[in-house]
């Protein structure tokens, strides 16, 4: 029952430097795959997942390497930082360093107030970047741990990337800004865009590319002045990446689909299609033509994004729609946005969010077995369709302070009652 961002679409596939595999999914993760990182060699990956987990794999072996447990809530951002060392950062608020092959974080960075859904390594590597839903960056010494807070977003901060020299930093917010910081003395440049944004990641050649709400990318120079846009679909773009010679962009949305983009002609070449749930996260092989995609369904897949083929056998045993019984029910049109989170059944294996089964009736935050707020623990709401509709008509951040949701309302009351009707239909046991 939530959705917007970010907060999170699409599903990783693997690449492997030896003979052609005999399988393309990487499954392990319990829940929607929010975070990819490559090494820098080709060899690694590091998949971050709304289970609370991170993953490392071998690309050659196609297995798991290391299960990184630490964070109490979602893992929304991963990154190599070189050498041996790993980052995890998460919707609680803390960014975890790791060595390959220990069990237990070498440090943990904190002072974030909110979830954390960005990260990006300075190009020398002695520096971590952070984008936070407190509405804050924050610039971390990888030597020290020390921080500086970079402030000026109005609200959340949802991409962080780094320019090639190294001497500016460039966050985007929901607040349609992208901020230009010049790291030398903290001060920026606000460029203000004409939808909310979710991504960001910068050229080779310095340019800018955001990833909006509205399913356009928009380029800026290295100094913020327009310099084309692309129009990659209907759903917001909630992922980008670049290929390492800045040619390809790869912009992965909730609808399902990553549009392949030539940067330099600002033409859409292709779109890959998976099983139709959203992708959270995309990153392209040092080979810049091999993608490797996470999302919704857990399982990481890959693609040639020079041609559009899956690799391997990406599209066998993908989910059937959960919503498939219920074509042309009105309800279930305005639920679909909550799929990726949330089942109708406590038989199905649970999501980022918990599953609504036997949801009118039931007390917030006492679902059995899944980790909930801190805030939400006191509060005294009963699900039922008023206080439902309550919540999409205020919005989360109001009705339930202090909530993991992403923030989003439904502003048609017609829509909120097909919504709670559905819900009384589908959910009760």
């Amino acid at each position: 029952m939530h959705f917007r961002l970010l907060s999170a679409a699409l599903l990783l596939a693997l690449s492997s430097l030896g003979p052609p595999p005999a399988r393309a999914q990487l499954m392990g993760h319990g829940g929607p795959v929010r975070a990819i990182a490559v090494s820098t060699d080709g060899k690694t990956v590091l998949s971050g997942s709304f289970d609370t987990a991170a993953i490392r794999w071998s690309l050659s072996s196609e297995a798991a390497e290391q299960v990184l447990r630490f964070h109490s809530d979602a893992v929304n951002a991963v990154a190599f930082l070189g050498g041996a060392r790993m980052a995890t950062a998460g919707a609680d608020g803390r960014i975890a360093l790791w060595t390959e092959g220990r069990p237990q974080p070498d440090a943990v960075l904190e002072g974030h107030a909110g979830p954390i859904v960005a990260l990006a390594v300075a190009p020398d590597a002695s520096r971590l970047a952070s984008a936070s839903w407190d509405r804050t960056v924050r610039l971390w010494s990888l030597s020290d741990g020390g921080s500086r807070v970079l402030e000026g977003h109005s609200q959340n901060v949802n991409g962080v990337a780094f320019a090639p020299d190294g001497k500016s930093l460039v966050s985007v917010g929901y607040d349609l800004t992208v901020r230009i910081w010049r790291l030398a003395d903290g001060t920026s440049d606000t460029v203000t865009l004409r939808a909310p944004l979710n991504a960001v990641t910068i050229a080779p050649d310095g340019e800018i590319v955001t990833g909006a709400a509205d399913g356009k990318l928009r380029m800026l120079d290295a100094d913020g002045k327009p310099a084309g846009e692309v129009a990659v679909g209907p759903t917001p773009v909630v992922a980008l990446a670049l290929s390492g010679d800045g040619i390809l962009i790869a912009a992965a949305g909730i609808g399902g689909t990553v549009a392949i983009v030539d940067r330099k002609t600002r033409s859409l070449l292709r779109t890959l299609v998976g099983p139709g749930l959203p992708v959270w996260s995309v990153a392209f092989l040092p080979d810049g033509e091999t993608l490797v995609t996470g999302g919704a369904d857990g399982k990481i897949r890959r693609w040639n994004a020079r041609t559009g083929d899956p690799i391997g056998s990406n599209l066998l045993g993908t989910p059937a729609d959960p919503l498939a019984p219920y074509a042309g029910d009105h309800g279930a049109d305005v639920f679909r946005a909550c799929v990726a989170c949330h089942t109708l059944s406590d038989k199905e294996v649970q999501r980022a969010g918990p599953t609504l089964a036997g949801l009118f009736g039931r007390k917030i935050a006492s679902l059995p077995g899944y980790r909930f707020s801190d805030a939400l623990k006191t509060m005294d709401i009963v699900w039922t369709p008023e206080t439902v509709a309550k919540l999409f008509e205020v919005g989360p951040n109001v009705f339930t302070p202090g909530t993991k949701m992403p923030e989003q309302r439904i502003g048609s009351a017609e829509d909120r009652r097909a919504l709670t009707d559905f819900l009384g239909r589908a959910t009760s046991r």
